[in-house]
């Protein structure tokens, strides 16, 4: 009888000490907090900040990493020296390179060279190198080309995001928002906004809420230089814009196979410039600095619980603060950086008022 086998058990041994690792650090760290964002209470409409900026990696993206890795791991396409490989604009390499410094892995990130130097500098801090390319379109090729020549592990967030996560709950981010809902006035949110870069979190809270048969709608907010927006309104999902995103960790020039748009209620295109504004305003009534993406959040958040003052519609709306303001110093939140974009905050900011003023959006 012919037979062939392959199983090593060193490397299946490490292979469980990593996952082992991994779930330990999942298991010491406290769930991130569900801010209320403060609104006049006789609107009868709630608005909450999940705050992902509180996991030890500082982001959203610390989840994902963890997925990704056991999702790798699982599958035994990780095992013990293998160099892993990722194409990010920041954030996600940062919680990568945070899990391949635990497991003593080498870690390589494949960015745009426009992403931020603070993002690079925790990269870095984590053990991970950075590998800039000039054309944000090419990041995912050279990443995987990188990881081939390497021997090494392409991660492919972009492909991989939707299906590491367990959408059906496993405290994923969606069960954890609804059980932090719980004992507040509107417990079962109208809406829930997100924005895209791998669709990850899009695709996991809209088939939770599915799952669960909540009536809560999702929306989809997309910067400027995004194929989301205009494939979703066109129904191309072949199309690409050749640009990358000005707003880190969100907006892709190509829509990614994570992304599922059958799952998705609203999108909003949300001008870079509404961003910023409103990335400067939500940091000036929480006190303490959001990063870009938030920013794109809550110009969706205000539009949507606008609509629903202006309908007579009570309920609360969910959002995210992404990552913290800290990592984008010298780009967001400096003046000059936004004047030598082009970007007029002014108009965008006066409708943000005006909306916390009165309720009222354009």
């Amino acid at each position: 009888m012919d037979q062939l086998d392959r199983c090593d058990e060193d490397a299946r041994a490490w292979v469980r000490d990593a996952i082992a690792l991994v779930e330990a650090d999942a298991n010491r760290s406290a769930d991130t907090h569900l801010l209320p964002f403060p609104l006049p209470a006789d609107w009868g409409v709630d608005l909450y900040l999940k705050d992902e900026s509180s996991h030890p990696t500082g982001s959203l993206k610390h989840r994902l990493a963890r997925s990704l890795f056991l999702y790798a791991l699982c599958n035994g396409w990780i095992g013990p020296g293998t160099t892993v490989v990722e194409a990010s604009s920041g954030s996600t390499a940062v919680s990568e390179a945070y899990f391949a410094r635990m497991l003593g892995l080498p870690f390589i990130a494949v960015m745009p060279a426009r992403t931020s130097p603070e993002k690079v500098s925790l990269i870095e801090f984590q053990g991970g190198k950075c590998h800039l390319v000039e054309d944000p379109t090419t990041v995912s090729a050279t990443a995987r080309d990188l990881a081939r020549d390497l021997g090494g592990h392409f991660m492919d967030q972009f492909t991989y995001a939707e299906r590491a996560t367990d959408w059906r709950g496993n405290n994923n981010i969606a069960e954890s928002i609804y059980a932090q809902l719980a004992l507040e006035r509107h417990p079962i949110p109208a809406w829930v906004v997100v924005g895209a870069g791998t669709g990850g979190t899009s695709a996991t809270i809209g088939r939770y809420a599915r799952y669960q048969r909540f009536p809560t709608k999702l929306c989809v907010v997309d910067p400027e230089g995004s194929a989301f927006w205009p494939a979703y309104v066109s129904g191309n999902f072949d199309l690409s814009t050749g640009t990358g995103s000005r707003i880190e960790g969100i907006g892709r020039p190509r829509v990614e196979a994570s992304f599922q748009p059958a799952v998705v209620d609203r999108m909003v295109a949300v001008p870079d410039a509404a961003s910023l504004a409103a990335m400067r305003a939500g940091s000036a009534v929480v006190g303490r600095r959001l990063g870009g993406s938030t920013g794109t959040n809550l110009w969706g958040a205000f539009g949507l619980i606008a609509s629903m003052l202006a309908t007579g519609r009570q309920g609360s709306v969910v959002t995210l603060i992404c990552d913290g303001g800290e990592r984008y110093a010298d780009t967001y939140y400096s003046d000059e950086w936004v004047a030598g974009q082009g970007l007029d905050l002014a108009p965008h900011r006066a409708v943000i008022d005006r909306f916390l003023l009165d309720g009222t959006w354009p």
